[in-house]
């Protein structure tokens, strides 16, 4: 099952979901700021991209600046948790294809799992 995780109001991840669609494909959508992910959740993606939780992080959101996630010292589980409690925080849009994840910045880097 193909899935994005997308919020309409962000250029990539419209130039994403159209770029999906243009190909035939019609992914499940998932508007993950009305329905922030859980924590195990946010594990899962990370996983599913083969990366760290602060490579996840969009760092000029202001959610970024008032939980101070520039410390080096938090754990993977702790910027977890600020994703899940701020979602805003999280890069997109993701776009999941069974065990294989990609994020569409460029859109077209989610062609690579499809």
């Amino acid at each position: 099952m193909l899935t994005i995780y997308h919020n309409p109001r962000c250029s990539k991840s419209r130039q994403t979901l159209s770029l999906l669609q243009d190909q035939g494909l019609e992914p499940e959508i998932v508007l993950y700021l009305e329905t922030a992910p859980s924590t195990e959740t946010i594990a899962l993606l990370l996983k599913k991209l083969s990366i760290g939780a602060r490579q996840l992080l969009r760092r000029g959101e202001q959610e970024y600046k008032d939980q101070s996630l520039a410390d080096t010292s938090l754990s993977e589980q702790q910027l977890i948790a600020a994703m899940a409690k701020y979602p805003k925080l999280i890069e997109r849009p993701i776009v999941i294809n069974g065990e294989r994840a990609a994020i569409g910045r460029p859109p077209e880097a989610v062609l690579e799992i499809i």
